[in-house]
């Protein structure tokens, strides 16, 4: 089985390992080889993901096509990660091996725990925003704290 991730950016690659040593515990002999997909800071829209998927499944051979974005974009595409689902399966249509994810605001606000991590690898000693991650907000999302 070949899986493709469609993620926004390089931030989002840092969960591969993880992702492959979780299904690795589970399904053992049966691990699926697992593809992902930077798309240059978000998610594309409409016409593009739709394209963008059944080129994934019908001319590269996945079998599966998962995409992971965040409410926040940047814009306001969406309200909230029901909203952000719902929209992205519209987009793609019909197509049972489409599978959109949601990170509620930032996927980068995952790593916000891991603030001192951050600083030494990104070799600056900015301030971690506050609050629990998932309640950093739009104004400031984590993502342009880590950068």
């Amino acid at each position: 089985m070949k899986i493709a991730i469609l993620v926004e950016g390089k931030t989002e690659k840092v969960f591969k390992p993880v992702l492959l040593e979780f299904i690795k515990l589970r399904l053992e002999k049966q691990m699926p080889k697992i593809d992902f997909k930077p798309q240059g800071g978000r998610i594309p829209k409409q016409d593009k993901l739709k394209q963008d998927v059944r080129n994934l499944l019908d001319k590269d051979g996945y079998d599966a096509v998962i995409a992971l974005t965040d409410v926040y974009t940047g814009s306001d595409d969406f309200e909230n990660g029901k909203d952000a689902k719902e929209k992205m399966k519209n987009w793609v249509g019909n197509e049972p091996n489409f599978y959109p994810h949601v990170a509620q605001y930032d996927f980068e606000a995952w790593l916000l725990p891991f603030w001192s991590t951050i600083q030494q690898l990104a070799g600056h000693n900015k301030s971690a925003p506050s609050g629990l991650p998932e309640q950093v907000n739009h104004n400031n999302p984590p993502s342009q704290r880590i950068a």
